[in-house]
């Protein structure tokens, strides 16, 4: 297996992620550069990370071959960055989402939908719990599937895992969305802890996603990514079983009930002297997901991350899409008329759109 050689444009925090697992994978990929604008932060990046950094796009370009480009800079900024690759030829894999404001998506798929290589860094579906769940679902155990209620991320990622766990491609939604805000003790943010316990408000989201026949449920509050007292949640249900987090029920006929729990196995614990990572993903006797990054120390969403990373060099290459800018903007857009739902109070219906015609 070759080297997959990528650049990157933004030096923020999302940009550690695909840094961290060059790293960790050397014998599968390598930054080959980093745009940053600034030419002191370059420098302080560089030492930091040891990679090549550059002050433009096509300073970048230039000086490195790419299998693709990663940009991971604010979204308001992405479609221009975008539009820039796209015209020197270059594959794009962009941070979520790939654009602003509604007027924006439409904009940005206007000039290049069905037009430029992209592919949107959407890792949520490929994190192994939900890749385990996903497996699952596509099995068929569990009929067909008519309800998702997802307590998992926030927004567009969120959303996107309760269109995989439905089957939904672009099919319209009339939607609800509510807040509640609650006391709760500060949680850690990506620095850590707080130096001392405070009491703050928690504001939770919860809205209804009506497809026709489908139902979602999005339920999240801001906490809960470094919370230790707000856990994630998933349930799944179709008409022979459902999934509840990692429990899992469903029928062998309807005389007999099936009740299994989906389990994580792992190196390194105990005794174990493999090393220090995830193995595998079973339910009962079936495995339902098995990392591909053995034998990397990595955390579930750097896995996911890495999946995307994998399966954009395979796209670049000329393979199958796996997260196009077409979906990517329909789970911003439902991200957007939840929003616009929870400050107007009343029931917004979504309309199709043209990344949905063209799709």
């Amino acid at each position: 297996m070759s080297i997959v050689r990528f650049g990157i444009v933004g030096g923020g925090w999302r940009s550690e992620f695909f840094l961290r697992i060059a790293k960790a994978l050397p014998e599968r990929f390598e930054v080959a550069g980093v745009v940053i604008r600034d030419a002191e932060k370059g420098r302080a990046f560089e030492q930091t990370w040891g990679v090549p950094t550059f002050r433009s796009v096509k300073a970048m370009t230039d000086a490195a071959s790419l299998a693709f480009a990663v940009v991971s800079v604010p979204r308001k900024a992405a479609p221009d960055v975008m539009l820039e690759l796209t015209s020197l030829d270059i594959a794009v894999l962009c941070e979520t989402p790939p654009a602003e404001t509604l007027e924006d998506l439409i904009a940005l798929y206007g000039k290049v939908g069905g037009k430029g290589r992209i592919q949107v860094a959407e890792q949520y579906a490929f994190q192994p719990n939900h890749a385990g769940r996903l497996a699952i679902v596509r099995s068929g155990k569990l009929g067909e599937v008519t309800q998702a209620q997802v307590s998992s991320a926030h927004d567009y990622h969120g959303i996107s895992l309760m269109r995989r766990y439905l089957g939904i491609g672009f099919e319209n939604a009339e939607i609800r969305a509510a807040a509640f805000t609650s006391p709760i003790t500060e949680s850690p943010g990506r620095s850590g802890p707080s130096a001392e316990s405070r009491i703050v408000l928690s504001k939770q989201v919860m809205a209804s996603f009506d497809f026709g026949g489908k139902y979602g449920v999005y339920d999240f509050t801001g906490d809960q990514y470094f919370s230790w007292i707000r856990s994630p949640r998933v349930l799944v249900r179709g008409d022979r079983g459902e999934i509840n987090n990692f429990d899992v029920r469903y029928l062998l006929d309807h005389k007999t009930p099936v009740h299994l729990q989906m389990t994580r196995q792992q190196a390194g614990l105990d005794g174990n002297l493999e090393g220090y990572y995830l193995k595998s993903l079973h339910c009962g006797e079936q495995v339902v997901y098995m990392n591909p990054t053995v034998p990397a120390r990595l955390t579930d969403d750097e896995i996911a991350v890495a999946a995307c990373l994998e399966q954009m060099a395979a796209y670049a290459a000329g393979g199958e899409e796996f997260y196009s800018l077409a979906e990517a903007c329909q789970d911003h857009y439902l991200a957007l008329m939840m929003q616009q739902s929870l400050q107007s109070g009343e029931t917004v219906t979504t309309e199709t759109q043209c990344w949905a015609e063209l799709s």
